[in-house]
């Protein structure tokens, strides 16, 4: 376990400059509203094509997304052991993606990148969009997330 949240920014086949992204505490911030410690959060930037390879091999689903998540699962013992709700995963995101749903949805990069990211984090923490009742919670938690310094 980690004493500090350890927030990671990783790039895979894209280029991006850093200043697009949202500070790391503002997704630190996210969490901790809704109850959680960052253990470890991995989050990397990709194309549509390295992301949807990804869906392919992973999950199984052949088409595009915005973005995946992955959680590290800890061993027994450790869940056991620590009563703070950690989150540890992997969150990958589409560059591409946020760059098309930015153009769709007539908004702002930094905006469309936090929706992404924090719609992300909350699968990772439990929240489903499977349903349309799933969707509309996940939705307003994201609009309060987005708007959040």
């Amino acid at each position: 376990m980690t004493m500090n949240p350890e927030i990671n920014y990783f790039f895979e086949d894209i280029t991006i400059k850093r200043h697009l992204l949202p500070a790391k505490r503002w997704i630190k911030d996210c969490l901790q509203q809704e109850g959680y410690t960052i253990d470890v959060l991995n989050f990397i930037y990709c194309s549509d094509q390295y992301l949807q390879k990804m869906n392919k091999k992973y999950l199984n689903k052949a088409y595009l997304t915005d973005v995946i998540s992955f959680e590290h699962h800890k061993p027994k013992f450790m869940e056991e052991s620590h009563a703070k709700k950690l989150v540890s995963g992997d969150i990958f995101v589409s560059i591409d993606r946020v760059r098309e749903n930015k153009r769709t949805y007539n908004t702002i990069f930094m905006k469309e990148l936090k929706r992404v990211m924090v719609h992300g984090a909350l699968h990772l923490i439990g929240f489903k969009d499977s349903t349309k009742k799933d969707r509309v919670i996940m939705l307003a938690k994201e609009n309060i997330y987005i708007e959040a310094k």
